[in-house]
């Protein structure tokens, strides 16, 4: 492997849940909106947008919704938003229709331009000493969020970011070896699941030096287990509320 301040940055990336009472400074605000203006574009569309939450009433609403304490506490909250509507308006005021907003096509493009801003982000923000951690929570009741954040039709939040000084120094989690996830050519599909069974201890371990007293089982079981068996969650309702919000309107 090639080491650099980026590549070892990347690969020793610690997800950050407790940081010290301080907020960002004007100049790394700054920096991180600078980053997330200049992230790559499809078709130079240009379809993600930024909210930066400072309203502590809000922020303490979205911690409920996320039923995570340390979001909106110490550091600061964003929210990364997929954004047809910026889009939408240019054409109606230009006196042209919505074209193509509304299909599964463009939101996914959407889509890919949010996500490449929250990563660049994140890579800034770690470059800067401070550490963050990514929201996927934001969507664990996405009605309840697209009204506490006041979105309009044509956006949707993809992800939150927590973001401040760190105040721990959490081990780092343990990933899939290289051969299981990165291949060459073709996927590789003769998958047999007691190959992992070493990965599986070490997980175990991680969890069990991490946390002794809150035992968590090893990959394969928490793969096989309650993550994914079948329960019903508000987040089943994200495509109907993708349609509510005129998004992927072509998507039966």
């Amino acid at each position: 492997m090639i080491h650099n301040l980026t590549t070892d940055a990347q690969v020793n990336h610690r997800s950050i849940r407790k940081y010290k009472n301080q907020t960002l400074s004007e100049e790394q605000l700054t920096t991180l909106y600078k980053v997330f203006q200049h992230t790559s574009t499809s078709m130079f569309m240009q379809n993600a947008s930024l909210i930066h939450i400072t309203d502590p009433a809000k922020k303490k609403k979205i911690q409920e919704l996320c039923n995570q304490k340390y979001v909106g506490a110490e550091g600061d909250l964003f929210i990364f938003v997929v954004d047809l509507y910026r889009n939408q308006q240019i054409r109606k005021q230009l006196g042209h229709d919505d074209g193509r907003v509304h299909t599964t096509d463009i939101f996914f493009q959407a889509m890919e331009d949010t996500l490449l801003a929250f990563q660049n982000v994140a890579n800034a923000v770690e470059s800067m000493g401070l550490g963050y951690v990514a929201l996927g929570t934001v969507n664990d009741h996405p009605k309840a969020m697209l009204k506490e954040l006041d979105l309009p039709k044509l956006t949707f939040p993809v992800l939150g970011m927590q973001v401040g000084v760190p105040d721990q120094e959490p081990q780092l989690k343990p990933r899939l070896p290289l051969e299981f996830s990165c291949f060459e050519n073709e996927y590789k599909k003769d998958f047999d699941v007691k190959d992992l069974a070493d990965y599986d201890q070490i997980v175990t371990t991680y969890y069990d030096l991490r946390d002794a007293n809150r035992r968590i089982d090893s990959f394969t079981k928490q793969i096989s287990g309650a993550k994914l068996d079948n329960h019903e969650t508000d987040r089943d309702e994200l495509p109907e509320l993708l349609h509510e919000q005129e998004l992927c309107l072509d998507w039966k």
